[in-house]
């Protein structure tokens, strides 16, 4: 947050596909605890900016002034120093600062660094930008993006969650509580389990189709991760879970019926303490007649469907 000259935490710019953007602010406030509307915001919380498919890069901010000549001024004034360092040029939204700007501006404030500048191999990232007429100076983390390494699995469906979005879920779920236990009970080809796996989150996943859940498995030996996938009835599980994210099945190519849907919940709300679930029809008589309570919700647009996904505790 920027008041004046004060200055703390940290400056996240986030991108989204325009259908995505409820699912990536839903993410935001589950992690930051606050409403997110713009594609920038400061925050005192330090947060990797690659635990989000959302979160593009993250400036630690050193130094805000109101002008470039005050922040070159600080920078010498300080001595800052890097060896081998980088500006990394970045987009805000609604910005005042144009490319052209940018080029100048970090050409001057780089001739007020001690160092040497490395393009090719930086070992220091850097982050100049001018937010609500301040200007920002601090070192830039970006998102190593390795969950789109996770896109290509041997084992797909075309109806099942996209890997972002099962990222995103997860956080949703978890929140701060890394250390949380998280049950997948339809887990189908394991993405939702996957992405909790990469973020080392205690997961295990059900599947009662037999080929599906052999086609998880494959997936996860794809990834070098150990099988966390049991072939089951969800409705047999013993284990309690701090929370569930169940994909509710809608009967796209297995018929479904009302009442094996409300059975899901049941059982959910026997296993986990908390619910995140994913539906494509109002399920929320049937949450509220469960027991659960429904704290907060976001709508996911694909293809022709509207999925929702609602939080429960």
């Amino acid at each position: 947050m920027l008041a004046g000259n004060v200055l703390k935490g940290y400056l996240y710019v986030i991108n989204y596909p325009f259908i995505e953007k409820g699912l990536c602010q839903l993410e935001m406030k589950c992690l930051f605890h606050k409403e997110i509307e713009e594609k920038y915001f400061f925050s005192e919380k330090k947060i990797n900016p690659s635990r989000s498919p959302y979160i593009k890069h993250r400036v630690s901010v050193m130094y805000c002034a109101d002008s470039l000549e005050e922040l070159m001024g600080k920078l010498q004034n300080n001595k800052v120093a890097y060896n081998d360092f980088k500006f990394v040029y970045f987009k805000i939204e609604d910005s005042e600062l144009g490319y052209d700007e940018w080029i100048s501006s970090v050409g001057e404030l780089g001739r007020s660094i001690d160092g040497s500048v490395d393009m090719v191999n930086p070992k220091i990232m850097l982050g100049a930008t001018k937010v609500h007429g301040q200007w920002i100076f601090g070192e830039l983390e970006k998102n190593d993006n390795h969950w789109q390494e996770r896109n290509k699995k041997p084992n797909s469906n075309s109806h099942s969650l996209k890997t972002r979005a099962a990222k995103a879920l997860v956080n949703i779920a978890v929140g701060d509580e890394l250390n949380c236990t998280l049950i997948d009970p339809c887990c189908g080809v394991g993405t939702v389990v996957i992405e909790a796996i990469s973020m080392q989150i205690n997961v295990k996943g059900y599947e009662i189709n037999s080929l599906i859940a052999r086609k998880a498995e494959e997936n996860l030996a794809f990834f070098g991760y150990e099988n966390v996938i049991t072939n089951g009835d969800m409705h047999e599980i013993k284990e309690h879970f701090d929370v569930a994210i169940v994909d509710i099945p809608y009967g796209l190519f297995t018929p479904i019926t009302l009442e094996k849907q409300c059975d899901i919940i049941k059982t959910a709300r026997r296993i986990a303490d908390k619910l995140v679930i994913i539906t494509f029809e109002d399920m929320d008589k049937a949450l509220i007649s469960e027991g659960f309570a429904i704290v907060d919700h976001c709508h996911v647009i694909k293809g022709n469907f509207i999925r929702t996904i609602s939080i429960c505790h």
